[in-house]
């Protein structure tokens, strides 16, 4: 689980608070129930139009992602990919159908299957590419539905404040109330604009960041798998694979391969 995100907003918004109650202002002046109608309202509203209920159903698939998803360790992929390019350059590609089960990855176990059913590499490499692309195209819309929230919750904000100034306006026989109401009215340009910069675009954010680590992933599983099918040896396979790594992890793999293939002659 990881509670970066979560953790983020939290401090974002207890710094905010913190920072206005130490200005001397009081907790309740910040709970405003008719602004919060109009911009949290406003906002999903304005997000929801712009895209199918087939589409808004990632969203919850989307924060499940964002606390509790864990990519694959790209040096343990790696060393598995090596692991079994050396299996199926001593035995041939058919050893591996018994080890396709004990893969956890769903891509790269379609992959592998792929290649011991004797698929031609174009095609394997077709429907791998496929998959990514529609891996790219789920993590896409659940992105642009929390941007779309960010850009229309400061307006739905100032909608309101306009909404509440205009309320201010029509009643001003009393003067002593003006002060509190136009501060009442306020509130709604503070919602929309912190929910957009705290809550909203973090959101959007972290989901990108998600995807770019993901879609790296599975673009070393493509090359492991096309360069293993193509009976590449595991140490060249293993080379070219550490390439993807971050360069602290990358000599770390390459040794730890090297010492998995000792007694491995390369030809």
């Amino acid at each position: 689980m990881d509670l970066a995100t979560l953790i983020g907003i939290i401090i974002s918004f207890v710094s905010l608070v913190g920072g206005f109650l130490l200005e001397g202002g009081h907790g309740d002046m910040l709970v405003v129930y008719t602004s919060m109608i109009i911009v949290f309202g406003g906002t999903i509203g304005a997000t929801m139009s712009g895209f199918s209920f087939y589409e808004l159903k990632v969203l919850p698939a989307a924060i499940r992602a964002l606390l509790f998803h864990k990519l694959p360790s790209e040096p343990a992929v790696v060393q598995q990919i090596v692991d079994l390019a050396e299996k199926a350059r001593r035995e041939g590609l058919l050893a591996l159908e018994n080890q396709i089960e004990e893969i956890d990855d769903q891509f790269l176990k379609k992959g592998m299957q792929l290649v011991v059913d004797g698929a031609d590499p174009e095609v394997v490499r077709s429907v791998l590419q496929t998959e990514i692309y529609s891996i790219q195209e789920r993590h896409r819309i659940a992105q642009d539905i929390f941007e779309a929230a960010g850009g229309y919750a400061p307006t739905m904000g100032i909608i309101g404040t306009v909404m509440g100034l205009i309320h201010v306006l029509g009643n001003l026989t009393d003067p002593d109330s003006l002060g509190p109401a136009i501060a009442v009215a306020f509130t709604a340009t503070l919602y929309g604009v912190c929910s957009a910069n705290v809550v909203y675009f973090p959101i959007a954010a972290r989901l990108k960041n998600i995807s770019r680590k993901e879609i790296t992933i599975r673009l070393l599983m493509m090359e492991g798998i096309t360069a293993l099918q193509a009976g590449n040896n595991p140490l060249i396979i293993s080379e070219q694979l550490v390439a993807f790594l971050h360069p602290k992890e990358k000599q770390q793999a390459l040794e730890h391969s090297e010492q998995g293939s000792e007694t491995y002659e390369i030809s």
